[in-house]
């Protein structure tokens, strides 16, 4: 069973967010299902679907395999006329000691790809990553809808 905390609107824009626990491995598949979900019902091109599917994805194994647990929240945008989708995800893990590093692509502590952040960064238009050692990591992510 996926662990679901909610679908509320506790932004000041009483926008809707989806909160996930991820602290087993069937909650990267939950996250990652309401992510195609959402973005199948927004309208997304299937392959921006597939990039916030694959994003989502990266970034809430990397949460459950660095720090065995942390925190996705999936939001709707809506920024008249843009429509997009902001994920997040924050762990209390060990943190990234060397950011630069692992954004390069191709590092990887877990004996993985590495594509983690960097991949994912190059999956969507808006990348933030706040991380220390000893402090947890923040990720958040945006992608907007292209209008054709």
């Amino acid at each position: 069973m996926a662990s679901v905390i909610s679908p509320s609107s506790n932004r000041q824009d009483d926008t809707p967010v989806w909160e996930f626990r991820i602290d087993k491995e069937a909650d990267i598949v939950a996250v990652r299902q309401q992510v195609r979900e959402l973005a199948k019902e927004l309208g997304f091109d299937q392959f921006a679907v597939a990039a916030l599917t694959t994003a989502a994805s990266e970034l809430s194994r990397n949460v459950w395999v660095h720090a065995q647990r942390g925190v996705a929240r999936i939001a709707v945008l809506r920024n008249r006329p843009r429509v997009g989708l902001e994920l997040e995800f924050v762990d209390h893990g060990p943190g990234i000691a060397d950011l630069d590093r692992a954004l390069c692509g191709g590092f990887s502590t877990s004996k993985s790809l590495g594509l983690g952040p960097s991949g994912t960064k190059r999956l969507v238009d808006e990348f933030n990553i706040q991380s220390a050692p000893g402090r947890g990591t923040k990720i958040v992510i945006r992608k907007w809808k292209k209008e054709f």
